[in-house]
């Protein structure tokens, strides 16, 4: 089974940039302060705990790993 995954980059209080499903099984959140930053790593992120993520601790990782994680917010950084 494959998890659906949205990704919401917090630009301001109550404004967030997202790109997924609202019914998704993880979500990643991420302040665009530190996605926007030179060098952003989304594995680093999380284990620093700037980027948040609920939903299976497995398969999220296996996003972080992949490269998904930083595509896809790298998309969302670039619509900002």
């Amino acid at each position: 089974m494959t998890a659906s995954i949205q990704f919401r980059v917090v630009v301001a209080k109550k404004d967030e940039r997202v790109e997924g499903p609202d019914d998704a099984d993880i979500v990643v959140t991420v302040p665009l302060i530190d996605a926007a930053s030179d060098g952003f790593d989304p594995t680093v992120a999380f284990m620093r705990g700037k980027l948040k993520a609920s939903g299976h601790t497995g398969q999220i990782l296996d996003v972080l790993k992949s490269g998904d994680a930083a595509d896809a917010i790298a998309r969302i950084v670039a619509t900002v």
